[in-house]
């Protein structure tokens, strides 16, 4: 077959007309031509540098079919979402369902499973896992080592599980959020390689200096590309860009592709944003996507311009997978696993008995994981703290899926909301249930409806009650993407209209049980404070 475009030469830095012909997935050769013909423009693909395929909500097979409509052809997929609830078994399972679709998804090995040992996670993945994990050929990578304070002090267990990932020659990914000066020297010098947890300028100067790679994240709640996108005019080779955690009404509209537009909106030389975006990716975890060379598999996107970046078709080894917006690959019958097992609760089940009005509030902020440590005033009622919806402070709880067990209280601001609660079990990242409401009875409801579907994200406001099931892992859909990103949008709108003013309240609300982001998270067993990396008491 052959195309007529625009050829984007990347490291040439340079564009000219051509003819792309390709074969049996392989590209056969490129020739230069001579026209005046109005031509798209051809490049390859684009690749997302870190994402947990499972916070789009959908299974493997079903990213792929949304992700291919805005030009991706490959992921750097932690399974760890997965790996929390269902151990080995989560990250076979998104192994054999990617693989049942033209697209290409490179798999790493969950090193921090359970992430801490503050929290009740579903599995774990020891050291001997990991070098089962490794010597397979569908993982290539060791996934982001969250646990920082081990990795800085060297602790035996995170330095055997790095060591055997350099034994095969595989790359570590880093997760060190703030870290600077002689922390982010010690952290960098253990093996971690990347890190998309930075959130200001100095840090990724700092950590790029130290030679590791940065990957500059836009997510659904993580938005960091404001504050980091300069790295790019003198780190072109340093920087890739990926969206961390994208939910599925997001993914739906836009991927990487919206992330190389900005960046060639605010002035970025546009050979160094396709270079992060199409090709330092591959030359970092040796991945097989092809470049536009000569004998590389037929991986390519043709897009109306070098501005918008408006996707007008994507190829997967000579295969086309979408054209002008639309998916071009089938959906297919995805299974079912899961790991759920506890019991309906009862509003009394989240009392907290009141010892004063003054707490420690966790201060959730939007487009940031990073949740500092605020006060707040709560209201007394018959010896029990309450929500003070007037001052924004609401109860937060996090509830054990995986036995009964006791609710776990606390109080969060920012949230917005002025009646009802919204609950999900999509709770980095042990995906306990995690619930944010203005009255018990409210945020009873939002819980059981879960509990129930075994797996979800809720609304409950007075007699009107919305819930998108996700029986996979209690994570994830088995349906129809698109179907999933409507079903989503509607329940987003809702919390909205429940009074949240935060872009993504059930993304955001998603992090708020992550011990490993500081300062101040709430686990199944308790408040955690992040800097300290031990429990506080909820009362000041």
């Amino acid at each position: 077959m052959i195309i007529r475009a625009h050829f984007v030469d990347i490291l040439g830095r340079k564009t000219y007309p051509a003819e792309l012909a390709f074969e049996n997935g392989k590209i056969l050769q490129i020739t230069p031509i001579e026209t005046s013909d109005s031509l798209p423009f051809i490049l390859p693909g684009f690749i997302d540098a870190h994402v947990h395929v499972e916070s789009s909500m959908l299974v493997p097979s079903e990213f792929a079919r949304l992700a291919v409509c805005h030009g991706t052809v490959a992921t750097i997929s932690d399974p760890h979402e997965i790996a929390n609830v269902c151990g080995v078994e989560g990250v076979d399972y998104m192994i054999e369902n990617g693989k049942q679709v033209p697209f290409k998804f490179y798999f790493g090995a969950p090193s921090c499973v359970p992430a801490t040992p503050f929290e009740t996670a579903g599995a774990e993945i020891d050291a001997q896992d990991i070098e089962n994990l490794m010597s397979r050929p569908e993982i290539h990578y060791l996934a982001e080592m969250m646990n920082w304070p081990g990795t800085v002090n060297r602790d035996p267990l995170v330095m055997e599980k790095i060591k055997i990932a350099q034994k095969y020659g595989k790359p570590v990914d880093g997760h060190a959020p703030g870290l600077k000066g002689e922390l982010a020297e010690k952290y960098v010098s253990a093996g971690p390689s990347t890190d998309h947890e930075c959130f200001t300028y100095e840090e990724a100067l700092c950590k790029v200096k130290l030679g590791m790679k940065i990957a500059i994240r836009e997510g659904s709640a993580a938005k960091n590309f404001e504050a980091l996108i300069d790295l790019i005019d003198d780190y072109p080779e340093m920087i890739m860009f990926c969206s961390d955690d994208k939910h599925p009404d997001n993914l739906a509209i836009s991927h990487i592709n919206e992330l190389a537009a900005r960046a060639v909106a605010k002035g970025k030389d546009i050979f160094d944003v396709l270079r992060a975006t199409c090709l330092t990716p591959i030359s970092h975890y040796s991945l097989k996507v092809g470049q536009l060379r000569t004998d590389d598999p037929a991986d390519f996107i043709l897009v109306k311009d070098l501005k918008d970046f408006q996707v007008l078709a994507t190829y997967i080894d000579g295969e086309k997978v979408a054209k002008n917006g639309k998916t071009l690959i089938r959906p297919i019958k995805n299974e079912v696993i899961n790991n759920f097992d506890t019991n309906p609760k009862r509003p009394e089940d989240f009392k907290l008995k009141a010892k004063g009005n003054q707490v420690r509030v966790i201060e959730a902020l939007d487009g940031q994981l990073i949740t500092p440590e605020t006060s707040g005033e709560i209201l007394e009622k018959d010896g029990f703290a309450e929500s003070n919806v007037e001052k924004d402070v609401l109860k937060i709880t996090v509830v054990n899926r995986y036995q009964n067990a006791d609710p776990a209280v606390a109080f969060i601001k920012n949230f917005g909301l002025k009646t009802g609660a919204i609950a999900s079990s999509v709770g980095h990242d042990s995906h306990n249930i995690i619930a944010v409401g203005v009255d018990d009875e409210s945020i009873c409801k939002a819980v059981n409806l879960i509990i129930e579907a075994k797996g979800g994200v809720s609304a409950v406001s007075g007699n009107q009650e919305e819930i998108l099931p996700l029986p996979v892992g209690g994570i994830m859909s088995a349906s129809d993407g698109y179907e999933v990103a409507t079903a989503y949008t509607r329940i987003d709108k809702m919390a909205k209209e429940m009074g949240s003013q935060l872009n993504s309240p059930f993304m955001t609300l998603s992090f708020m049980a992550l011990l490993v982001i500081p300062d101040l998270k709430l686990s199944d067993k308790g408040l955690f404070d992040g800097q300290k990396f031990e429990f506080t008491e909820v009362f000041k």
